[in-house]
């Protein structure tokens, strides 16, 4: 929670932030992500405008996960850039309670911003679709499950049906 006491409710002032907080729990995707309670590093302007209070400025954090294709840990780092308006708690007089969630409308809680759910939101959305550990990932093999990136000439003989495999004794060649 951010603190907008300082700022007042006078447009056009301004406060510079920056701040190390712990990452909450499932800021990711399923094998991408934040590790929960790492640390993720703020840098932040926050500005009274006549609506609300207007946040723009960067998230840094590490990332941890595992590669779509070849199952091998990632570790790299994220910084994202976050903007965001929050309108002032008291600006809701003579609306519905409920437009605020059918709109995406971010509110001031008296005089604190809860940031979780626009960093929640800015990280999933900055998130590859499918992470990968290098982009040129063989993968693993389909039928053995061994990684291709390890073994670049690993290949298996042609399958046999078991259908015909007793016709393999008759066209082989007699050994006597």
């Amino acid at each position: 929670m951010l603190d907008t006491r300082e700022l007042g409710r006078r447009p056009g002032s301004q406060r510079l932030m920056s701040f190390t907080a712990e990452a909450p729990a499932e800021l990711g995707i399923e094998i991408l992500g934040v590790a929960e309670g790492s640390p993720v590093t703020f840098d932040l302007r926050l500005e009274a405008v006549m609506e609300g209070v207007l946040i723009t400025g960067t998230a840094a954090a590490e990332l941890e996960g595992e590669c779509a294709r070849c199952l091998e840990p990632i570790e790299d780092d994220m910084t994202i850039d976050l903007q965001e308006l929050f309108l002032y708690d008291d600006s809701r007089e003579g609306t519905d309670p409920g437009a605020d969630e059918e709109t995406d409308v971010r509110r001031t809680e008296g005089d604190l911003i809860d940031l979780e759910p626009v960093l929640r939101d800015a990280v999933v959305l900055a998130l590859p679709f499918q992470p990968l550990c290098r982009d040129d990932c063989p993968g693993l093999c389909v039928e053995c499950g061994a990684r291709l990136a390890d073994d670049p000439e690993h290949q298996h003989s042609e399958p046999i049906d078991p259908r015909w495999a007793a016709l393999q004794d008759i066209a082989a060649p007699d050994k006597d």
